[in-house]
């Protein structure tokens, strides 16, 4: 089975989206499951992990809502108020949807430096074990000793870096990235994904060996059993079509054996999200 790690639903607001500049003009509009049903099969795609776009719980509702009624939406990684005392009773209650798999707030965007050593915020990483979910990991590269920090404080959370913590690819930089990415890597409850990287580049201008030193550092680093294809669609759609993504990841991952491939393919998203789990509780309870 093999699994997009990382793609987004929404209805279209200019003022809830207004990172959607013009370079992005492209994805200003509705994205719902219909539309990407027409994409996932012919790129060899059985699966998906839905990511939130927004961070507000009523659209984590309406990510469960929406994987309940489409069954190739594997998992939804939500949005929670993690530094809320009550943060507790919201996870219980999110978590009885057995599509619940992993929570993800946009660290990239805080002011503060500091926002991720927190006590509130570490108190809202802590809780996630106990319903077992993964936290997804959305920085830029100038933030990486922060997370690794965070990652520190909590050896036994999974936890997944979307976007290979977005290193400067336009650019053709690759230091201090390369060496954070490497010490991050060291933490084995630690996961990256191949994903939002034609954004990152040159929107048209973009190759494969424009990627490929990246993914190298990346599959090195974590090893294919660490790593999972994301293909951050609809976004990634300023820049290529879906299949031509996930056809780029496969040829960026050609020097890897069968095995390795299937990994980053789906066995990667899989374990680290409990897809396969939460697909039998899910069966059980329809």
């Amino acid at each position: 089975m093999n699994v997009d790690s990382h793609q987004h639903f929404w209805r279209y607001d200019p003022e809830e989206f207004g990172w959607i500049g013009d370079d992005l003009a492209a994805i200003r509009r509705d994205f719902l499951p219909a539309d990407l049903a027409r994409e996932i099969s012919p790129a060899g795609v059985n699966s998906v992990v839905s990511v939130q776009a927004r961070q507000a719980l009523d659209e984590t509702r309406w990510l469960l809502e929406l994987a309940e009624a489409n069954r190739f939406m594997a998992g939804v990684v939500g949005w929670v108020p993690l530094v809320s005392p009550s943060i507790g009773d919201v996870l219980a209650e999110l978590a009885a949807n057995p599509r619940l798999c992993g929570v993800r707030h946009v660290l990239q965007d805080e002011a503060d430096p500091d926002f991720a050593a927190r006590p509130e915020f570490n108190r809202g990483i802590a809780a996630l074990r106990g319903p077992g979910l993964a936290y997804d990991i959305l920085v830029y590269e100038r933030q990486l000793p922060a997370a690794i920090a965070l990652v520190d404080r909590h050896p036994d959370q999974v936890f997944v870096v979307d976007h290979l913590a977005k290193p400067r690819i336009r650019d053709g930089v690759a230091s201090p990235w390369r060496e954070r990415m490497r010490e991050l890597a060291r933490r084995p409850n630690v996961c990256c994904k191949l994903s939002g990287m034609v954004t990152e580049a040159d929107l048209r201008a973009w190759t494969r060996a424009t990627l490929q030193p990246y993914v190298d550092v990346v599959l090195e680093a974590f090893g294919p059993s660490r790593v999972m294809v994301g293909s951050d669609w609809p976004v990634c759609l300023a820049a290529c079509s879906y299949s031509r993504w996930l056809g780029t990841v496969r040829e960026l991952c050609s020097g890897l054996s069968d095995t390795e491939r299937d990994e980053v393919l789906g066995g990667t998203a899989r374990r680290a999200y409990g897809l396969d789990a939460r697909a039998r509780r899910a069966s059980r309870t329809s």
